[in-house]
């Protein structure tokens, strides 16, 4: 199998690591005096420890005692940490400072234009948002762990973060953005919440992304008219979920356009007999207190054909964008794929070799939220490589499975020295069989 190596070459396996070397090479160094190891190493350390899919820290240390050379080689390090250098050097990196890597990336993916297969309507893109944890503890704390205090007295630590990424009903692949880490802020303790954390998300990435077009979906907990105004100012526009129970007084007022026939209501049956049925309300209020803030309200139902034992399913979301026969069908997929930041995000993470919610160190200040930050974009290198690097993309799909792909990596990685992960790859696909292998002596 032959593939053109200047096929969208600065989004292969190879210069994307590169682009993580050049990121976290400019990051700047918090230690004084002459530090025997780079900080731009230490934190390639950290990345390649996520890049490997191994399942500790202490994993990688076993990796980097006996695969010293394939590790300098494809991430480009000169000197190695060991597991605890690792953490007394990470505990200090500002966790800010990593968000250029994220940027990187997506500039890449704009230059090489993998992102227009994502565009999802009217020139625009879906930003899924949710949040997620991925620490707790009630023992191993830091001064950003937030607390959970129980009726016994015992104290729970733990961390969450709100991430956010393209997503598109189409496409299995979602292009992860800087999440924003949900912890206690400097100075405070109080807790931080989703709320404030998503505000700050908006301002970051309205920052880093100044002219992207994005149509923001959300969980019933944003649906408020807070949000909404931090969305307008932001230019954002929006399809959230909204439920009878937190948002009565907009089910109340579709019930009331029902029957005065103000609503508008539209039935296709699909060609397996299933009925999509729906329902919208133009101009209808937020709620009581916020009347005069207004929305369009959508309702879907999903009812299957005849004899089938499938439930009913339904869903109702807010929206500012123009709704119509046209255009309703094409929201509510929008709004459906919300699920895309849990499925193809958070539950790969925490269940397809990531491990993220295990602790690879948590520190005394900064080291669990830098772990985190280095998984997310570990994460979006692999999904960059999913959609642009087509060795990448016939390796998966000869083994089939990614912990399988991962599993492959990591034997290949032991037991054969290479010197790009395009020969790595290369080798996956021919079954260690394209050149006789040489023995790693390290």
């Amino acid at each position: 199998m032959v593939f053109d190596a200047k096929d969208r070459q600065y989004l292969s396996a190879d210069a994307l690591y590169q682009t993580m070397r050049s990121a976290f090479g400019a990051v700047p160094d918090h230690r004084t005096g002459n530090a025997t190891i780079p900080l731009g190493d230490a934190l390639m350390a950290g990345y390649a420890l996520f890049a490997l899919k191994c399942p500790s820290l202490l994993a990688f240390d076993d990796q980097r005692k006996n695969d010293e050379a394939n590790l300098k080689s494809l991430f480009g390090m000169q000197h190695i940490p060991c597991d605890t250098q690792m953490r007394t050097i990470l505990d200090d990196v500002d966790p800010q400072s990593l968000r250029p890597g994220f940027t990187d990336v997506f500039r890449q993916l704009q230059r090489g234009k993998a992102l227009e297969p994502l565009v999802f309507f009217q020139g625009r893109y879906l930003l899924a948002l949710d949040g997620t944890g991925y620490f707790s503890s009630e023992k191993i704390h830091c001064p950003s762990c937030m607390e959970k205090k129980s009726r016994n007295g015992k104290i729970t630590y733990y961390h969450q973060m709100l991430g956010g990424a393209i997503v598109h009903p189409d496409h299995k692949e979602v292009i992860p953005v800087c999440p924003e880490p949900i912890i206690k802020q400097d100075g405070n303790c109080k807790n931080d919440c989703e709320r404030n954390a998503t505000r700050r998300f908006l301002e970051h990435f309205r920052r880093e992304h100044p002219k992207l077009p994005v149509i923001v979906v959300e969980d019933a907990l944003s649906s408020n008219a807070p949000h909404l105004a931090d969305l307008r100012e932001h230019n954002m526009r929006f399809i959230i979920g909204i439920k009878p129970g937190s948002h009565g007084c907009l089910f109340e007022q579709m019930e009331a356009a029902m029957e005065s026939g103000q609503a508008r209501v539209m039935t296709l049956e699909a060609e397996d007999g299933t009925l999509h049925h729906y329902r919208w309300l133009e101009k209808a209020s937020l709620n009581e207190a916020n009347a005069d803030v207004l929305v369009t309200m959508v309702e879907y139902w999903e009812i299957p054909p005849k004899g089938s034992k499938a439930p009913i399913r339904s869903f109702s979301w807010i929206t500012d964008l123009s709704v119509d026969e046209e255009t309703v069908p094409i929201i509510v997929r929008g709004g459906r794929a919300r699920w895309h930041i849990e499925n193809e995000t958070f539950n790969t993470l925490k269940n397809q070799g990531y491990e993220f919610e295990h602790n690879f160190g948590h520190g005394n200040n900064n080291l669990s939220v830098v772990f985190a930050l280095l998984m997310m974009l570990a994460f979006l290198v692999d999904q960059a490589m999913q959609l642009c690097d087509p060795l990448f993309q016939a390796a998966l799909k000869h083994v089939r499975r990614k912990i399988r792909m991962w599993e492959n990596v990591r034997a290949i990685f032991r037991y054969v020295q290479v010197t790009s992960m395009r020969q790595l790859f290369e080798l996956m696909l021919a079954d260690y069989k394209a050149t006789p292998p040489t023995a790693n002596s390290s």
